[in-house]
């Protein structure tokens, strides 16, 4: 069996694909990649397969080795060095990892979370169709630590290729989010929506994770009291927590809350939020 073994897990590394959607009718978050642009430009880079199980590093890497053969990996995401035994290699492209080489993905130079794919992709067992960890439900594979051994899964037709890495953005300096009102804006005043939600400055709190994106900044004010009986959330959706202070709802996000929703940050902005770090700031626009 060809294989890679970690040999250094990093802060956060999580095996991840096109997560679970579909389920939570069931309680089942989606999960899945949090930067799906750099999950799916890894494996183009390798010719898997677009739903190929990956690794997702959080701010310092992972150190993985060659078991059992010869892999090719690909890094991208937050830009990082990258070596193999010891020598410099290609962020961004192909890389090839002889039997018993040690792969190091660095420290992220910018951004916040990295992504390495083999071809062939990690051959985990499956959960309900998807391969990715779920921090919050605890489906799928356990948060990676030193000794475990992930298979690698057969390659596919297509060909290792160099693609489009240099047309990956690089992180945000500042994160703009497109925000549709609703279904609970009117559960705030309208000064606290317009003036505050939609001019002022937040800032990434560092209590921020896979789950959400936690903000610090002016509160919004409450213009209805009580509470709401538990509503099916959506990927993005900002939830507004009793300190007024918004919370964006990501990939491992809880399929219902009690608190209101102001509104949805649009889908494609989502990717960015991935690759910011405490202190990033926040403006939340109309969309």
């Amino acid at each position: 069996m060809t294989a890679l073994e970690v040999v250094r897990a990093g802060a956060l590394t999580t095996v991840q694909d096109l997560g679970r959607p579909g389920y939570a009718h069931l309680g089942v978050p989606r999960s899945g990649a949090l930067d799906t642009g750099a999950r799916a430009l890894a494996n183009r880079l390798l010719g898997n397969p677009p739903g190929a199980a990956v690794l997702e590093t959080t701010v310092d890497g992972v150190a993985l080795r060659a078991v059992g053969g010869a892999v090719t990996v690909a890094v991208t995401g937050a830009p990082c060095a990258v070596r193999v035994c010891g020598r410099p290699v290609a962020w961004g492209a192909p890389v090839l990892l002889r039997a018993g080489a040690e792969l190091e993905v660095g420290r992220a130079e910018s951004g916040m979370r990295g992504y390495v794919a083999v071809r062939g992709g990690f051959a985990v067992e499956p959960v309900l169709g998807s391969r990715s960890t779920d921090l919050l439900s605890g489906l799928g594979p356990p948060v990676l630590a030193a000794g475990a051994l992930l298979p690698v899964g057969e390659p596919g037709p297509d060909p290792v290729a160099g693609v489009d890495a240099l047309a990956t953005p690089g992180p945000p300096s500042e994160l703009v989010l497109p925000l549709r009102l609703g279904p609970r804006a009117d559960w705030f005043t309208a000064e606290s929506v317009t003036d505050r939600l939609l001019r002022a400055t937040y800032r990434v709190s560092a209590a921020s994770n896979r789950i959400g994106l936690r903000t610090e900044g002016p509160a919004l004010v409450r213009a209805r009291g009580g509470e709401l009986a538990s509503e099916g959330m959506v990927l993005g959706a900002v939830q507004v927590p009793p300190d007024g202070q918004p919370v964006v709802f990501l990939a491992d996000h809880p399929v219902t809350g009690g608190y209101p929703v102001v509104g949805v940050v649009a889908g494609f902005a989502l990717d960015a939020v991935a690759q910011v770090g405490p202190g990033v700031a926040v403006r939340f626009v109309r969309l």
